[in-house]
């Protein structure tokens, strides 16, 4: 009898144990430092969007050049398409997603990595300057401004431009066909 005692009393204490670290847990999961991982888990459960906007304002997608997988050196392929505009242009969130990451570094310069639906990572590079406020956790949607055409990173020199590239689990993908077909449905 004293042994299942002992045995129940451990059992409750187990169960309180688990409860207090669930409702941990739940806390934690509902604070703004959680934001990037609670966004991130939301929108990897939606499937990837069909069509999206132009990431450029102004520009539509027949004036883009399909560059995507041409050569770039001996050793790499163009992973996006360059969208040319006017310095300062505003880049635009192409789909709804959480920012990722918020960078002055490498080839690209000045960039924004965003994750959308179904995880994909949506990289925008070579900016003047971020949108003011635009930091790692931000939730975006679509259309909102994360920066400005310019010619930062390996671009300096060169006629401003954003490069924007699509990452998913098996790399990276040509965005333009997914503009084209937003630009379809407005017809």
């Amino acid at each position: 009898m004293q042994q299942a005692r002992k045995n129940a009393g451990r059992w409750i204490g187990r169960i309180g144990a688990l409860l207090v670290l669930s409702a941990i847990a739940v806390w934690a999961w509902q604070q703004p430092f959680a934001v990037v991982a609670r966004e991130s888990w939301m929108l990897a459960r939606m499937p990837a969007p069909a069509a999206i906007l132009v990431p450029v304002q102004g520009i539509k997608p027949r004036q883009i050049a399909d560059t995507f997988g041409a050569p770039r050196g001996r050793d790499r392929k163009h992973h996006g398409v360059d969208i040319f505009a006017k310095r300062g242009t505003p880049v635009v969130a192409a789909t709804a997603g959480v920012v990722a990451a918020v960078r002055d570094s490498g080839l690209g310069g000045r960039q924004v990595w965003v994750i959308s639906p179904a995880g994909q990572r949506h990289y925008y590079a070579h900016l003047q300057d971020w949108a003011p406020g635009l930091a790692y956790g931000r939730v975006v949607q679509a259309g909102d401004v994360l920066g400005f055409v310019g010619d930062s990173g390996n671009a300096r020199g060169t006629p401003p431009h954003l490069h924007y590239g699509i990452y998913a689990g098996d790399g990276p993908f040509d965005p333009l066909p997914l503009m084209h077909a937003a630009q379809a449905r407005k017809r």
